[in-house]
């Protein structure tokens, strides 16, 4: 059974850097991709990176294009999502996702103005 298990949340000031990470096990085949989204309370999940274990494309968000970078180590299966310059809107609970129905738990980040 795959399993994802997020963290690296927690609180940082406007301009400050965050890493989550996504480690992830059981999976079957080398052919799948890791992505990140994330959701505020009333809105819908929003996808925000995706990273293909195969080919390595990287997909990001225009919210977050330039200063969000999602790469993937390889010896632990575990996916990062490396925050930079966060801003308060990018304040949400962030999930890890294998596309195919499996979610981490979820992992709050929130920036303060």
């Amino acid at each position: 059974e795959v399993q994802l298990q997020a963290c690296g949340g927690g609180l940082v000031q406007a301009g400050g850097s965050l890493r989550l990470s996504c480690a992830a096990s059981g999976f079957t085949s080398d052919d799948h991709a890791i992505g990140w989204f994330r959701q505020v309370p009333g809105k819908e999940r929003e996808p925000i990176a995706c990273i293909g274990s195969s080919d390595g494309m990287e997909y990001y968000a225009n919210s977050v294009k330039g200063r969000f970078t999602i790469f993937t180590d390889s010896a632990s299966n575990t996916v990062y999502l490396q925050m930079n310059s966060l801003k308060p809107e990018d304040t949400a609970v962030y999930y890890c996702t294998d596309y195919q129905g499996y979610w981490g738990q979820g992992t709050l980040v929130t920036v303060s103005s």
